[in-house]
């Protein structure tokens, strides 16, 4: 054979090889720009997120704020009430140990002492902690003490004032106050 055709014969061998390599190639690359196209498409939408989060971060600032005002208005108003409500205990406990001393001692007195004389006795001043100035025990306003030991001491007042006919000087609203104090025993 000749060295021309065998050489033909090489070179031929190799463009086929080189034509598939290149077809092959071609296919790879248009996967590529097609995912390039993807890629880009996805960091166009990922850019279009990270303006739309980053304009909201205001927003979501002034809410917290918000949130945070509402919520210190809310804390100081609890607190307020808080300490309302812790006036009002001690006030009822005072006016329960009123109450108290005014029901010993129209047991210790006994009859003998006037509705009156008893009426002036409970709002005078008992030997207990010093009473603040204010309106008459809760029972004379018609609505019971917050607390435990005024409802007792309502109900013994209620129970002495029955002993000895004092009822006469209630209110209706007073007696059905002391009737509800009764029945809670």
């Amino acid at each position: 054979m000749d060295w021309k055709v065998l050489l033909d014969i090489v070179v031929s061998v190799l463009m086929v090889a080189t034509i598939a390599y290149a077809t092959r190639l071609n296919s790879r690359l248009a996967a590529l720009r097609k995912n390039r196209d993807d890629l880009a498409r996805t960091i166009v939408g990922f850019n279009e997120a990270t303006l739309r989060a980053e304009s909201s971060i205001p927003k979501l600032r002034k809410a917290a704020d918000e949130a945070g005002q509402s919520l210190q208005e809310r804390v100081e108003k609890a607190q307020s009430l808080r300490d309302d409500l812790a006036f009002m205990i001690e006030r009822a406990d005072t006016m329960a140990n009123r109450l108290e001393n005014a029901v010993r001692s129209a047991r210790v007195e006994g009859p003998a002492r006037s509705g009156a004389e008893t009426a002036a006795a409970s709002r005078a001043p008992a030997s207990g902690p010093a009473p603040s100035p204010g309106p008459a025990p809760s029972l004379a306003s018609g609505r019971p003490s917050p607390s435990r030991s005024a409802q007792q001491a309502a109900v013994a007042s209620a129970s002495a004032a029955a002993e000895y006919g004092l009822d006469d000087e209630r209110s209706e609203a007073e007696r059905e106050l002391l009737r509800a104090l009764q029945a809670m025993r």
